[in-house]
């Protein structure tokens, strides 16, 4: 089996990797590259490989960076199955869709404004989308699938998101597992994170190889305390958050902290139609929760629906909250501030100081969300620069991937005979948990490069 690395190598987008074994062709994951615009176009539209060559793509969950290229790899010829568990299926649809609609927005936009004869196309359209749903399979946790004779796979929780998984490759007694992005323990609403033994080779995802997250028991309590000093200010609190895990965990941490008795004194808006859809498919997916989940639902109480929390769907509704006087909070899609409703949150809210601005989750390089982690002095939105004078709060509680205990643990678990490749981490990540690696005893550590191929087993 041979595995060559097309994305993820020493950046956190555009996962791609290819498995080939007895004339087969098996790509994991199928992510959008995002950063420079340039840069992105150039990496989305060109695969690396022949897409009508590839006989199976293997999903590990739903995020953009895993999935989002998909309707684009169908458009320049594969016809095979997609398999995924059932809930990233079910999330893969409205996510493409609200991908592919940004796609031809973004274009849209764009061919305006610089008023270009030659109009350039979209990466894909809601078509395309569409057209790729047929070929999409779901499948339990834990149920054993033969590729051929010889190769068998299963997907385990990986206590990411809903529905994510980490996928275990079985030859000939041989165990291959790739990790995916690996979630954090005690995660609200999902399961833990699945351990697995008797592995020979590993490929893990490093996004926080460097470093520890606070506790999640304490991002409630850090939350209130957020919303506290924008009521002191009489300002409004905008949250960039991934439709699927960050938002449904904050709508959870809001209901929880009502149930606790704390008057959030603000409106709640969550303005998103890509957010509001999965929402409604976490209701669907019991199979995936965890245990006090199950109790809440059990004595009959919702936590994505209570006093004072509205769902924005339409357009008209969402510009209405920028002329709003008072206090609210503004949770919106996309996670990375690279598209979507919260580009005009943001455009309406970052030059004032009242206002702040909450970031809950990691920022890829050359990204708008990575501009205001750092705390740029004026950053670009919509290609019109803005002065950013809000205050800027980041809670690491909320990130769904393991930091360096987590993922240093889950190694320690599986203890892999053979070689560990890390993936899905910028280079300063990936090195310091590399060195972790080699003082706690694993000495065949690989940091593999765009295009490398490794012989596995």
């Amino acid at each position: 089996m041979r595995i060559t690395f097309f994305g993820a190598t020493k950046e956190v987008t555009g996962s791609k990797f290819l498995l080939e074994y007895n004339s087969k062709k098996i790509l994991v994951e199928c992510g959008l590259f995002q950063g420079r615009r340039k840069e992105s176009e150039r990496a989305n539209l060109n695969f690396p490989f022949e897409p009508k060559s590839i006989d199976l793509l293997l999903l590990s969950h739903a995020h953009i960076d895993h999935s989002g290229n998909i309707p684009n790899l169908v458009k320049q010829g594969f016809n095979s199955e997609i398999i995924s568990t059932y809930a990233t299926m079910d999330l893969l649809v409205p996510m493409l869709l609200d991908s592919a609609h940004i796609h031809e927005k973004d274009i849209e936009y764009l061919n305006k404004k610089n008023k270009n004869p030659e109009n350039k196309q979209p990466l894909y359209t809601v078509d395309d989308a569409e057209k790729s749903f047929k070929y999409f399979k779901g499948v339990n946790y834990y149920n054993q699938i033969s590729i051929d004779k010889d190769l068998k796979v299963t997907f385990i929780d990986a206590g990411h998101i809903l529905g994510s998984s980490q996928i275990i490759f079985e030859k000939n007694g041989k165990k291959l597992l790739f990790t995916g992005d690996l979630g954090r323990k005690h995660l609200p609403i999902i399961r833990n994170p699945d351990m697995v033994k008797d592995v020979d080779v590993v490929i893990t995802e490093s996004t926080y190889g460097d470093r520890l997250h606070s506790d999640i028991k304490e991002s409630r309590e850090k939350l209130k305390k957020v919303i506290e000093q924008v009521k002191l200010k009489k300002g409004n609190l905008i949250v960039p958050a991934f439709s699927v895990g960050r938002a449904q965990e904050l709508i959870y941490d809001l209901f929880m902290l009502r149930e606790e008795g704390y008057d959030h004194g603000m409106k709640i808006f969550v303005d998103s139609p890509l957010t509001v859809n999965i929402t409604k498919i976490f209701e669907n997916h019991p199979e995936c929760y965890d245990k006090d989940m199950v109790t809440l639902f059990n004595s009959r109480k919702d936590p994505f629906n209570f006093e004072n929390l509205f769902y924005i769907e339409n357009v008209e509704e969402s510009k209405k909250l920028n002329s709003m006087k008072e206090s609210k909070i503004i949770i919106s899609a996309s996670g990375m501030c690279e598209a979507g409703r919260i580009l005009h949150h943001l455009k309406n809210n970052i030059e004032n100081p009242d206002n702040t601005i909450l970031i809950t989750g990691f920022m890829a390089s050359n990204t708008l969300g990575r501009k205001i982690v750092e705390k740029q002095e004026k950053v670009k939105i919509f290609g019109e620069e803005y002065r950013l004078k809000a205050e800027v709060v980041v809670m690491n509680e909320y990130s769904a991937h393991a930091d360096r205990n987590d993922l240093l643990n889950h190694i320690k678990s599986v203890d892999p005979k053979k070689e560990i490749y890390l993936v899905h981490g910028e280079e300063n990540q990936i090195e310091s948990f590399k060195i972790a690696l080699k003082e706690n005893g694993y000495e065949n550590v690989i940091v593999p490069s765009k295009g490398d191929s490794f012989d596995i087993f």
